[in-house]
């Protein structure tokens, strides 16, 4: 767990582990306001969520949110925006509902990259406040849509309908772009406040655009500028985990998306994924989950 500026620790929550074990391998999270405020309670004390992104979308009523050295008072319907590894804490009133999604980075920078015209990285992620009692006749109907949005994730994310995590992507695609709409132009990316967490989130950063090139971990230390203790001191820090860990994750989860929505071969996804060697990767992919890529591709279909 990293520190802050006061020395004092800074937990990382993971929803998939220590709220809903039933979710434990999921990018995408969703719940209603309600449930987690009586789980984690309406007095949210300072944390994170190393590698998650997470929204929170609030109907009305008064909520108190800090998000990264910034303080907001909020008197009816309102939305938060809080980026992997940001330092946040929360309160809202008794009775207030509305909806928490919980997003994996290496998911959002796959949506948002997959932008033809304008691609979109990490750096349009920053912490973001917008009340709709602020917003203009435009920007309202912009809100309306949003809202829709939202009820649209909970009806897929409560249904079984066929090609479920197709359509809940592209939902969570299209609430981040209309998130970045609604967000006020101005707003300048606020810095983390930890070095720590600046670093951490600079060798996420680099995970996720050269994990296909199977970087060795001496590289990532080299371009971040710290040693290979350093980091591994920082990533056990922020996210509770080692970094090679972390590299091998994401392999992994890029290896079950692969197997799971295209039609590659299992040799073809070794090499998108920087294996030389077909049987190196179905060794590796086994060591992670205990079963080979074929039956993984056969019992996901």
């Amino acid at each position: 767990m990293p520190v802050n500026n006061n020395d004092e620790w800074i937990p990382n929550i993971v929803i998939g582990q220590d709220y809903d074990q039933h979710f434990a391998d999921a990018s995408i999270h969703f719940d209603v306001l309600g449930r987690m405020a009586d789980f984690f309670g309406r007095d949210m004390p300072v944390h994170l969520h190393a590698q998650f992104l997470q929204i929170h979308f609030i109907h009305g009523g008064k909520s108190h949110f800090y998000i990264d050295e910034a303080v907001y008072h909020c008197d009816g319907a309102c939305v938060f925006l809080t980026p992997p590894a940001i330092p946040h804490s929360f309160m809202t009133e008794q009775g207030v509902t509305g909806y928490v999604l919980t997003v994996h980075q290496s998911l959002i920078w796959h949506l948002l990259s997959d932008s033809q015209n304008n691609p979109l990285d990490s750096e349009h992620i920053r912490p973001t406040c917008i009340e709709k009692r602020r917003l203009n006749s435009e920007k309202t109907k912009l809100w309306h849509r949003l809202e829709h949005s939202f009820e649209a994730l909970q009806d897929e994310w409560q249904g079984e309908h066929s090609n479920k995590n197709f359509a809940l992507e592209s939902i969570v695609r299209l609430l981040l772009l209309q998130m970045m709409r609604l967000a006020p132009e101005n707003t300048e990316t606020q810095m983390v406040a930890s070095e720590e967490l600046r670093q951490f989130r600079r060798f996420s950063e680099l995970l996720e655009k050269e994990f296909r090139n199977r970087w060795p971990l001496a590289k990532y230390c080299t371009a971040i500028g710290v040693s290979e203790s350093r980091l591994n001191n920082i990533c056990q820090r922020v996210a509770n985990c080692p970094p090679k860990k972390l590299i091998h994750e994401r392999i992994l989860q890029e290896s079950k998306r692969l197997l799971r929505y295209s039609n590659l071969s299992i040799n073809d996804i070794g090499f998108e994924l920087g294996f030389t060697d077909p049987s190196y990767f179905s060794r590796f992919f086994r060591k992670q989950t205990r079963i080979t890529p074929k039956d993984f591709r056969v019992k996901t279909e």
